[in-house]
């Protein structure tokens, strides 16, 4: 028997996929650019936007006949046993190739943005959570342990990680992205990126792009942003992604820039993604994203259009399921409507990725390798650990933390006994679950009074809720303050409700008005803090909450971005001590509700002035976070007179840190670049490295950072990435708005033009200090 050419594994992938592909009907092409979404729901009340007038009904049998490109969520639809979810999976794939004329498996994918979305799955925390941790290493391992999990459970594909930089927090889906600045968002969804495909799982990136800069901070808005906001904050976290990371698919936005939708725009997704950058993976529409050419965008008028739309602009395959690529796609090719070479060009790209994951290859088999155990010991201590590294003390001004390990505490507030505050809207109990009110979580889940009586078991803890997330009742109020008052310190945990399409406080479809805390929280809080006992305000939230008007009045100030199953045990260990916390903040904590949207990448004309009565400026800055230790920063690089290097060149930045204190602990030391005068207005701090720092008492670190002139360049009046000549500074600190040494430096030399192999990272150099 002659092994047919596509499936000879001595050949090319190239050569195998066009030989493939010149076997194949029209029909047969078109099955592999889109998915299938087995068990989806359609009464309205879904995990997807419109998921409930999207949905397409289909014969399974007669369709797979024709084969499938991509399997959607088999876990994550519904609850079900991981092992026999997997067997359910692999069966599935066996009718698939059993039933087509090559044999070709699916590509199945899921949602993995907090952990892989399936029932009894770990659920570390969210983005936003690691953005905090500003440790990119550990977010790497986390990465790399939830794709061996999805690829135990059979799972190809991974719809993560977020890379959209927040522009206004009051956006719901802040909670999913890594924070408000570019640098820090590249590095960290890199790390992850490389953790991801390093167990073999394909990552996709999202959302490209402008998701998060959408007007007014409502889901799906129109994008506003400017062409250098968006060259210079919106697209480089997806170029590192890509270049650093080997992202291998994109998903592209929802959302529409200047009248052109992104998921119709062949500039962004072929033009810029392929054609400059070099990207050879797959484009993925977000879920019915090329439907919504029609339905929401209005810019064509049948599927077979916005199918030609979506081909056209570069999108592979069509995602959950076949409104457009389906029945409609074949037929507008006979009718001369679409060319078939646009279905070759995205039918090409699957099939080498599917080769590139073995699915073309004879051997390839769909059951388990191993037994099937999505939160491991090891998976439950390395979310522990990135809970610990999460966690910000934002205020402590008298020393009350640590509490005393024999104090008598009242923990009030609605989030403190409840298990989902401490989990995002991609969390499996809280995107799914909510729909199955009968299912247990499947994980152990402490919250944060049942980890406080663990933690300090010789305290006298008392509890009342006071109030609900969001319901402005206030009968509840009487006991928590009756409590508050017979106890030494009141620990209010306050925050936010994860939810989807206006169900929560927090996640997709969930933006806010203002900054203020949800319901009657605030009023709970000030009852709480006129009784005259210390207050510890703890935050477990999605996005940052104004607490201007609590500053002062508060004992301490503890923020957790949804911290996951082991955020429980880790807020209440910085409580007790255990724990020193060493999160910094990746978004800025604003003073009033009113003052955003606001981030601290302004120019000039964006910061405090004399020009209006309103003061934008933050209560807690970007890169903020308090410890239990104290460092000392010595012997900056920086003198008198300014250094000087060319346009070209590189310069290296230094500083000691010492840790002074009585306690290990960690500081993370932050590089941020001033540039006095340019062609374009520019953000008066930009960060361009950091390095977090773990120290015992009395040690001492010495930070190197190797600056480069490429780190210095934006997009001038001509969209070109340049270099300029002339003044920098490059500022060491400890956050955007406490900067501990400045070095001078003067670039020299022509305006340079860069191209796409421009230095995208500032290296860092960490060596020991006798």
């Amino acid at each position: 028997m002659t092994t047919a050419p596509w499936r000879d594994h001595a050949l090319p992938a190239a050569a195998r996929v066009d030989d493939l592909l010149s076997r194949m009907t029209l029909e047969e092409k078109t099955a592999q650019l889109y998915g299938v979404w087995v068990g989806a729901s359609t009464d309205g009340d879904g995990v997807a936007p419109h998921q409930h007038d999207m949905s397409v009904d289909h014969d399974w049998d007669e369709l797979i006949t024709r084969g499938l490109g991509q399997l959607t969520r088999s876990f994550g639809t519904a609850p079900v046993d991981p092992a026999l979810g997997a067997q359910a999976l692999a069966r599935a794939q066996r009718r698939i190739t059993e039933a087509g004329r090559f044999g070709i498996p699916a590509i199945a994918h899921e949602e993995c943005l907090a952990g892989f979305t399936a029932w009894q799955a770990t659920a570390y925390p969210v983005p936003l959570a690691w953005g905090a941790t500003w440790d990119p290493p550990v977010v790497e391992e986390m990465a790399r342990r939830i794709g061996d999990d999805l690829r135990s459970a059979g799972v190809h594909q991974g719809l993560a990680p977020v890379l959209d930089v927040v522009r206004d927090p009051r956006w719901g889906r802040v909670e999913e992205t890594i924070g408000e600045d570019p640098y820090l968002v590249g590095t960290v969804g890199s790390a992850y990126v490389k953790g991801l495909e390093s167990a073999g799982v394909v990552a996709t990136l999202k959302h490209f792009a402008g998701y998060a800069s959408s007007a007014g901070a409502r889901n799906l808005a129109p994008v506003r942003a400017g062409v250098r906001e968006f060259a210079d904050v919106t697209l480089p976290p997806f170029e590192m992604a890509l270049r650093e990371g080997g992202a291998r698919s994109v998903m592209a936005a929802y959302t529409e820039r200047d009248g052109v939708p992104a998921s119709a725009d062949p500039e962004l997704l072929t033009g810029l993604l392929r054609e400059e950058w070099g990207f050879t993976g797959t484009v993925v529409a977000d879920y019915f994203g090329i439907g919504f050419l029609q339905t929401l965008h209005r810019v064509a008028g049948t599927p077979a259009e916005a199918a030609h739309a979506a081909l056209t602009a570069g999108i592979d395959v069509e995602l959950p399921t076949l409104k457009c690529y389906g029945d409609p796609l074949p037929a507008a090719v006979r009718s001369g409507q679409v060319p078939e070479d646009l279905v070759d060009r995205a039918a090409r790209r699957v099939l080498l990725q599917k080769c590139e994951l073995g699915l073309l290859d004879e051997d390839w088999t769909p059951e388990p390798a191993a037994a099937v155990n999505l939160d491991s010991t090891g998976n439950r201590i390395l979310a522990r650990r990135l809970a610990e590294e999460s966690v910000v003390l934002l205020d402590n001004p008298d020393g009350l933390l640590p509490l005393a390990p024999d104090t008598r505490i009242a923990v009030i507030g609605p989030r403190a006994a409840d298990a989902l505050a401490m989990l995002g809207c991609y969390s499996f109990p809280s995107h799914v679950l909510t729909h199955h009110p009968d299912v247990p979580a499947g994980i152990e889940i402490p919250t944060v009074l049942d980890a406080l009586r663990t933690e300090i078991p010789d305290a006298k803890v008392t509890f009342a809720q006071g109030c609900d997330v969001t319901d402005p009742d206030t009968a509840g109020f009487e006991e928590a303050v009756a409590r508050t008052a017979e106890a030494d310190v009141c620990v209010a945990v306050l925050g936010d409700r994860a939810g989807l399409f206006g169900r929560g406080t927090s996640g997709e479809g969930c933006d806010a008005t203002d900054l203020g805390l949800p319901g009657a929280q605030g009023e709970l809080l000030d009852s709480l803090i006129a009784t005259g006992v210390p207050v510890v305000l703890v935050l477990l939230t999605g996005r940052p909450y104004a607490l201007g008007r609590w500053h002062g009045r508060l004992g301490a100030v503890v923020q957790a971005f949804f911290p996951g199953e082991e955020g429980g045990p880790a807020v209440a260990g910085v409580l007790s001590g255990r724990v020193n916390p060493s999160g910094r903040l990746p978004v800025s904590v604003p003073q009033v509700p009113g003052g955003q949207p606001w981030t601290y990448l302004q120019p000039p004309l964006g910061l405090a002035g004399e020009v209006s009565n309103l003061d934008p400026t933050p209560l807690y800055a970007f890169g903020h976070g308090r410890s239990y230790t104290t460092f000392a920063w010595e012997d900056g690089t920086g003198g008198e007179e300014p250094a000087e290097t060319g346009t070209d060149g590189s310069y290296d930045v230094s500083v000691t840190v010492r840790n002074t204190g009585e306690r290990e602990g960690a500081e993370v030391v932050q590089l941020y670049l001033h540039d006095p005068v340019a062609s374009v207005t520019r953000p008066d701090m930009r960060l361009i490295g950091y390095q977090r720092v773990a120290a015992a008492p009395g040690e001492a670190a010495r930070v190197t950072f190797r600056f480069h002139a490429d780190l210095s360049s934006f997009t001038d009046r001509a969209g070109r990435r340049v270099v300029e000549p002339g003044a920098l500074e490059l500022r060491l600190a400890a956050s955007s708005a406490d900067v501990r040494h400045t070095a001078r430096l003067t670039l020299t030399g022509p305006v340079r033009v860069l191209g796409t192999d421009r230095r995208l990272r500032c290296e860092t150099e960490v060596s020991g200090v006798e």
